[in-house]
């Protein structure tokens, strides 16, 4: 078979409150809101994508705002992403800093393990954020935010994965998404999908003792990877039932078609494919700027905006 994966394709997380997030992710990291619209299986929660101009896989994060509905906190640990990077333009760190400092976040300074300064912080629901400075990332920023073009996130950089197995986990990841590996310290290693750059890359951690994950608030809830087209999809999913994997059947989500499976680890990946794309329903420059909902529930479209919270996008 051939090995269709060509990026990251989004991260999604369970986060709390709507409004904190929408002022997080595009009023203080400048990312665009691509799409508004709600989670499928649960029409009184909005689901929120950010990215770049057109929401282009690999630029993608996208929130659930559970924290009405009583969901739980959650608990980073094994078997999850615990960890999710957004790649800045070499020279860049001085600006997030201040940038930081100036909203009242507080961070930390650290390095990668691989060659990069990172600022590491958290999200108002407790998501681990890092930037990472890159030393190329040829990905053209969104431009309508309010961050300098020279120092705006290209996207997402990569993920961590924290696992009980990390060998086993590379194994898998490396016999059916021919990831390599570009990068190994004392404490885990980094590979790459389709190329060493930033929107390619995953980290693989081993987990502590005793630090099993618990989903919730504040939690990834899988991170997903692009393909070309359904077709692919479908080769990739025989691939996964001929390798015993239990994975889901393709689920349209009107901007892409998804499978979904755990790798050994317990991490939950999807796949994605790349079209139609956040412009299926709405012009480039309207992107998010309305509540886009599947067709099958225009029907009930006043009742889900009545139930849904006021927001105000940055």
């Amino acid at each position: 078979m051939d090995k269709p994966i060509r990026s990251l394709h989004h991260v999604t997380a369970t986060v709390s409150d709507a409004q904190e997030d929408l002022d997080f992710y595009t009023g203080l990291l400048g990312q665009r809101l691509v799409k508004k619209t709600v989670n499928f299986d649960n029409t009184g929660v909005y689901h929120f994508y950010y990215g770049d101009e057109r929401g282009t896989p690999g630029t993608i994060m996208t929130t659930f705002p559970y924290g009405a509905w009583g969901v739980r906190q959650g608990r980073h640990g094994a078997g999850q992403i615990t960890a999710t990077s957004f790649s800045a333009p070499s020279g860049s760190l001085p600006f997030w800093r201040q940038r930081l400092t100036e909203m009242g976040v507080p961070f930390v300074d650290e390095a990668s393990g691989y060659g990069e300064d990172v600022l590491r912080f958290t999200d108002p629901s407790g998501l681990v954020i890092r930037i990472v400075e890159s030393r190329v990332d040829e990905r053209e920023p969104w431009r309508g935010a309010r961050v300098n073009s020279d120092s705006a996130l290209r996207g997402i950089h990569g993920v961590t994965l924290t696992v009980r197995d990390p060998r086993q986990t590379l194994g898998f990841m490396t016999e059916l998404m021919e990831t390599a590996i570009v990068g190994e310290h004392e404490d885990g290693l980094r590979v790459a999908v389709n190329g060493d750059a930033p929107g390619r890359l995953v980290e693989i951690v081993r987990a502590s003792e005793g630090t099993g994950a618990v989903n919730g608030l504040g939690t990834v809830h899988h991170v997903a990877f692009a393909v070309d087209d359904a077709e692919q999809q479908l080769e990739m999913r025989k691939e996964l039932l001929r390798r015993g994997v239990n994975v889901t059947e393709v689920m349209d989500r009107q901007y892409f078609r998804s499978i979904y499976f755990r790798e050994p680890g317990g991490v939950l990946f999807e796949v994605a494919t790349i079209p139609p794309g956040f412009t299926a329903d709405e012009a480039i420059g309207e992107l998010g700027t309305s509540l886009k909902l599947p067709p099958w529930e225009e029907p009930h479209r006043a009742s889900i905006e009545a139930a849904l919270p006021a927001i105000t996008v940055p």
